[in-house]
């Protein structure tokens, strides 16, 4: 089901969309809560919470974490928030809890340096080697994507630049990278998948570019034609820093774009830019704060980010599945 606001302009009047991926294009709230049970379930004051409950409780300390390191790695973020609620369920348990050990991934001793280092790169499946925190914060390989998104975003491609800009890390988002770019596997073997496919949705070594364009890789079947993680922008969403590096970049750089003109003030690409979200207030308070338009992907699986913080509605589009963006974009194009 589909809600449109009462405006003037069609959907196909813009030429750039800014997407957000986890919750949007992947499934982040059951990744998450997945990789959240273990721990749940060992502590007394979390055993019978909700999935809204559990997502909430986690959220509100990654938040923390994104303000207070806007340049960690998103993978040593996850197993940084996956230790410290632990020592907070510990706390609500009535157990003693070892602050000390909070300090060990990625924490208050952590150094820049540390923060951005390859060592927060994230493993290609859990290793039970390693330590329940860091699994945890290396699990997004096996977050799934929503059925649509594959599908779809090859056909939104068609009409727009696509643009990622993600709370993620390079090394992490690979993953999904391939994933959306392919679809899923027909045997369902992500770790044959992942072999074959990974080199080609990998951030390249060389990127001679101030961000990637994965497009240009050889057997790419991305359909996003420039990828901002928050290891490129340096800050986390609701931080407006991506969304504004995404609209210097394209007037900056317009002969890297399909849709891009040369001359394009910051203005005009503004006013040819959706931000495509599920997360109301990760995506669309800023958004809306920067005068940019946008859509939202009300995924009816989603128990979190789906509330307006103040209330007021920013979104223009509603849409509960991307495949319904699609569609009324072809339907407005064939029109």
């Amino acid at each position: 089901m589909s809600t449109i606001t009462s405006q003037p302009r069609k959907l196909t009047d813009h030429k750039y969309l800014i997407f957000d991926v986890y919750g949007t294009l992947a499934d982040w709230e059951t990744g998450l809560y997945n990789g959240l049970k273990p721990l749940l379930s060992r502590y007394k004051a979390s055993q019978k919470w909700t999935k809204e409950e559990a997502l909430n409780a986690f959220g509100s300390v990654e938040l923390d974490l994104q303000a207070q390191y806007p340049t960690m790695l998103y993978s040593t973020l996850l197993a940084k928030a996956h230790q410290v609620l632990e020592q907070r369920l510990k706390t609500l348990s009535g157990i003693e809890t070892d602050t000390t050990s909070t300090q060990s991934v990625g924490g208050e001793t952590s150094t820049p340096e540390a923060e951005t280092s390859a060592s927060g790169a994230s493993a290609p499946l859990t290793d039970s080697s390693l330590d329940e925190h860091t699994q945890f914060g290396n699990s997004i390989p096996q977050w799934p994507i929503f059925p649509d998104s594959s599908e779809a975003l090859q056909r939104l491609a068609k009409h727009f630049d696509l643009i990622v800009l993600s709370n993620v890390d390079r090394e992490s988002f690979r993953y999904t990278h391939a994933l959306l770019s392919e679809g899923y596997p027909s045997t369902h073997n992500l770790a044959d998948f992942y072999d074959s496919k990974l080199t080609t949705y990998t951030y390249p070594a060389d990127n001679a570019r101030q961000y990637w364009h994965p497009q240009d890789t050889p057997e790419s079947k991305s359909p996003f034609s420039a990828i901002l993680t928050a290891q490129d922008t340096g800050c986390y969403k609701p931080a407006v820093g991506g969304f504004l590096a995404v609209l210097g970049y394209i007037r900056d750089e317009p002969s890297l774009f399909k849709f891009a003109k040369e001359g394009e003030t910051l203005d005009e690409v503004r006013s040819k830019t959706l931000s495509v979200a599920q997360s109301l207030p990760h995506d669309h308070v800023p958004a809306s704060g920067l005068g940019i338009a946008s859509v939202w992907i009300d995924r009816q699986s989603a128990v979190t980010c789906n509330k307006d913080p103040d209330g007021l509605q920013k979104w223009s589009w509603r849409f509960e599945t991307l495949a319904e963006l699609a569609d009324a974009v072809e339907k407005e194009a064939s029109a």
